[in-house]
């Protein structure tokens, strides 16, 4: 470990030692002992609540004509019946009906591990080894009246799914879920937001913790290894490796293959989140060790008052597009673009998360869904030069009626990008 840099000559001084080459670390060997789990007030989402989004996916179905929605593990199922579960050949899937009870149709042997994690009533039906789910899935439709109009399919069910119980029940119409999925999960509860707060509180204390060990010679990977060693020492859990752009990397927002070493003078942009109790954070922060180049500190700011723009512009009713669109209106009157073109801002304002780190609706050009307040959204206008450098600012935040309201803090300066 290196003392924490102190701000000099207007960037992050490195000490003679510092500017060495580093070793390259394995998470393991991280020493994390000066950190403490930040999960003592984490509270899970409880029965109540599970049944509450039941009942408001059934008067969804009931306002959109859908008799039935079906859905395969993933984000939604978690959503709705607590069930952690993956995909495999064996189906397993919840049936959820206008009216009724849900039932979970899973392979035989898999059942009392089903019931292990299944959160809300429902039925358990089984299938063996030698049978295709499909009559299963049907006999469950069929009892709980939903066998005929249209039965829902959320939009990551696999084909072969949702084939098999169009073989099996002719007389049915597939349509879309969206209405009735998508409409329930845009909209957070307290509940939900208290987890995703928790969530952007631990990603950002770790990232800052790597950031007070980046020196000079440290791979992309030497910097992930420590932050993602420090988040799940701090409570959040982690999946694959936080994304780390180095120099004129740092141009492509999610990278290239070419070599990246942290030099004094060159951007590092970090890309990281965890998840707590199964929500997400997603949250970007870029710095210059030792001195910051003049045009990378003014493109900093400029990125830093694109997403003012956003918090400015954003309210309850309004498209969610045209946030985007205030935003690019802003870059091209700096000389970036005009649209999504280069240099400039190449992505999306934003994204929808919740269960999962991009999730609907979007910041983006044409998007018509109005903004309601519970919506989660990241706020990344990054500005990308290519042949040069690129600086992205990332914090999430939730909407409000009074308008809406960061789960972490943007930096105000490149000086201290952690504030």
């Amino acid at each position: 470990m290196i003392d924490r840099r102190e701000v000099l000559a207007g960037g992050l001084a490195l000490s003679a030692a510092a500017m060495l080459p580093a070793p390259r670390a394995l998470a393991a060997d991280i020493d994390t002992s000066d950190l403490q789990p930040m999960l003592g007030d984490v509270r899970a989402i409880g029965p109540e609540e599970r049944s509450r989004r039941i009942e408001r996916a059934q008067a969804l179905m009931h306002a959109n004509g859908i008799s039935a929605v079906l859905i395969e593990p993933g984000a939604s199922l978690a959503y709705f019946t607590g069930l952690e579960w993956w995909r495999s050949e064996r189906l397993t899937v919840a049936v959820i009906p206008v009216k009724g009870d849900p039932v979970i149709v899973t392979p035989f042997f898999e059942e009392p591990s089903i019931r292990e994690t299944l959160a809300i009533r429902a039925d358990v039906r089984v299938w063996q080894e030698d049978e295709s789910p499909s009559p299963v899935i049907a006999g469950a439709l069929r009892d709980r009246g939903s066998a005929t109009g249209n039965v829902g399919v959320e939009e990551t069910v696999r084909f072969f799914a949702s084939d098999g119980l169009a073989q099996m029940l002719p007389q049915i119409r597939l349509v879309s879920a969206n209405p009735v999925v998508r409409r329930c999960r845009m909209i957070k509860s307290p509940a939900e937001i208290a987890l995703m707060q928790k969530a952007n509180e631990i990603a950002l204390a770790g990232a800052k913790w790597a950031w007070e060990r980046t020196r000079e010679g440290m791979t992309a990977q030497d910097i992930g290894a420590l932050m993602k060693a420090a988040i799940i020492k701090l409570g959040g859990s982690f999946e694959g490796m936080p994304l780390i752009l180095i120099g004129k990397n740092a141009a492509y927002p999610h990278g290239s293959r070419l070599p990246q070493v942290v030099r004094e003078g060159e951007v590092v942009l970090m890309d990281f989140g965890c998840m707590v109790q199964g929500y997400c954070a997603d949250i970007s922060r870029t710095f210059v060790p030792g001195r910051i180049p003049d045009d990378v500190a003014r493109v900093f700011d400029t990125v830093a008052q694109g997403q003012r723009i956003v918090m400015r512009t954003a309210k309850v009713g309004l498209p969610a597009g045209q946030v985007d669109d205030a935003v690019r209106a802003f870059y091209e009157a700096k000389g970036y673009g005009p649209g999504y073109r280069l240099p400039g801002l190449s992505h999306r304002t934003g994204h929808g998360i919740g269960m999962d780190g991009h999730e609907p609706i979007n910041l983006v050009r044409g998007e018509k869904t109005p903004l309601a307040a519970g919506m989660c959204f990241s706020n990344e206008p990054g500005l990308y030069l290519p042949g040069k450098f690129g600086v992205r600012l990332e914090d999430c935040w939730h909407l409000t009626d009074a308008g809406p309201v960061y789960f972490t803090t943007p930096p105000e300066n490149i000086n201290k990008p952690f504030g």
